[in-house]
């Protein structure tokens, strides 16, 4: 790359785009990289501020800038994405449909933490939809050692960062408990929202339901029927407290599922509780906040459930950090720090 005065660069190759803004009616290249001055570009050039331009040496060495944008792009991008075309050293991947986006964050860092290059991502841990942008990815110089790319390339390895799994809808049974419920005491309030949820990440059908008093034996079996006659995932609503009469933790145990944690350091949902079955189908106890409280640890984990992407301990261990929801009066979420601990 070399810095030559504009009205000498006649001839030569432009090394970068050349961008043009124009307060509420434009901002993008006047010329593109690649673009051979004219006599007539002078001018234009000068209007926007470049008495002085880059053109391309050529250097074994170097890359430029959309040639290294270009191969982090192809370190993040995994499959259900696409890529935009490089536009002034950056490109961007494009969601192939709704899905969940994980992101290798260790990784990222360690590529961030490089220099002279970035990758900015959505939260990893959330739905997004098809057609959401995903991440920008972007060389800071015109141009970039390529020793510094491949080194960025060791760093990943072969694995891209991202990930975006498609929502499958799942067949879902829901065992509804409390005596207080099953006595007709109190309208159940609680399936209804469910359904909506389980509507809402991946289109998921509750396909079996039945409700119960606090009978841990009966618990048991409903849960078990359930799984028999085909559903992908049972979750049980009330008796999650540590209250004697609340026995649903007790059932689900002796489903003979691996509990992975009873309890989870998020709020709403701090008594949450995951297990999975020998066959891998996920067992679920949700608090009574699931029914009250407009977003929980449901919400979070909900999208994992939905895209057989195993919730370990951890993972909840690391909801700590962004995992107290402020309830505040007009809910954004996902657009807001709930779940998005770092």
């Amino acid at each position: 790359m070399k810095l030559m005065k504009t009205e000498e660069a006649v001839g030569h190759m432009l090394c970068h785009d050349i961008t043009q803004i124009i307060k509420d009616e434009k901002k993008g290249p006047v010329f593109r990289k690649g673009h051979i001055i004219r006599p007539e570009d002078v001018p234009v050039l000068l209007s926007v501020g470049k008495d002085h331009i880059y053109i391309w040496e050529n250097n074994e060495n170097m890359l430029h800038e959309d040639e290294a944008a270009e191969i982090l792009r192809d370190l993040c991008m995994g499959e259900n994405m696409h890529a935009t075309e490089p536009r002034e050293g950056k490109i961007e991947l494009i969601a192939d449909s709704d899905g969940l986006l994980l992101i290798d964050l260790e990784r990222l860092r360690a590529v961030n933490s490089l220099g002279d290059m970035m990758i900015a991502t959505r939260a990893s841990g959330f739905v997004v939809k098809k057609g959401d942008k995903l991440c920008g990815t972007r060389v800071i110089p015109l141009i970039i050692e390529k020793e510094r790319m491949e080194r960025a390339k060791e760093v990943v390895g072969k694995e891209p960062l991202m990930k975006l799994l498609p929502l499958q809808s799942k067949k879902v049974g829901v065992v509804t408990t409390g005596n207080e419920v099953f006595y007709g005491r109190i309208q159940d309030t609680f399936t209804p929202v469910i359904e909506q949820k389980l509507h809402e990440f991946g289109g998921c059908v509750m396909t079996e339901h039945v409700t119960l008093n606090d009978d841990h034996e009966k618990i048991t079996a409903a849960i078990l029927d359930m799984l028999d006659k085909g559903c992908d995932m049972v979750v049980c609503s009330g008796g999650m407290s540590v209250d004697p009469d609340d026995r649903t933790p007790l059932a689900i145990k002796n489903t003979g599922a691996n509990i992975v944690s009873y309890g989870s350091p998020v709020l709403p949902g701090a008594m949450f509780l995951v297990s999975y079955m020998p066959d891998g189908r996920p067992v679920c106890g949700l608090p009574g906040c699931v029914m009250y409280a407009r977003r929980t640890i449901f919400d979070l984990l909900l999208p994992y459930l939905v895209t057989d992407t195993p919730i370990t301990k951890e993972h909840l261990a690391g909801l700590g950090h962004g995992g107290l929801c402020l309830n505040c009066p007009v809910c954004h979420f996902p657009n807001c720090g709930f779940g998005k601990g770092i």
